[in-house]
């Protein structure tokens, strides 16, 4: 996904702008055109950036033990809140103690981190634009 993404930000629709742009100011002066020359080489090496960071985070998302520790720092929330809900809440089959203390807090900013984190990114990413 993230290869398709980096292909389709930096194929034809980036080349289409900065050719439209380079024939919009094709009638300026030297000056303009050094300018356009410029900007262009910077938008070419601003696209190389995202590609190459793109290719960085598909790498270490690649690997295992990159990709698990989200789900391993998850884990023992999830059984917990499992537990909690459905054994002793659904079935009635027992009682749970509460967290307290830092791993209440933790347990909490987990969750948060692991169902919220997405949305928030996606969020950021709407609200920047």
């Amino acid at each position: 996904m993230w290869s398709w993404l980096a292909s389709f930000l930096g194929g034809p629709i980036v080349s289409g702008l900065i050719n439209a742009y380079k024939a919009k100011l094709a009638a300026a002066n030297t000056q303009d055109r050094l300018a356009v020359d410029l900007a262009v080489k910077e938008i070419e090496a601003e696209i190389e950036a995202r590609k190459q960071a793109s290719a960085i985070i598909i790498a270490e998302q690649g690997r295992w033990y990159t990709a698990i520790i989200r789900p391993v720092l998850a884990l023992p929330v999830i059984i917990y809140f499992w537990k909690a809900i459905v054994w002793d809440k659904v079935l009635g089959l027992g009682s749970t103690d509460p967290l307290t203390g830092m791993i209440a807090e933790w347990s909490g900013l987990i969750l948060t981190a692991y169902v919220g984190g997405r949305s928030i990114e996606k969020v950021a990413r709407i609200l920047r634009r």
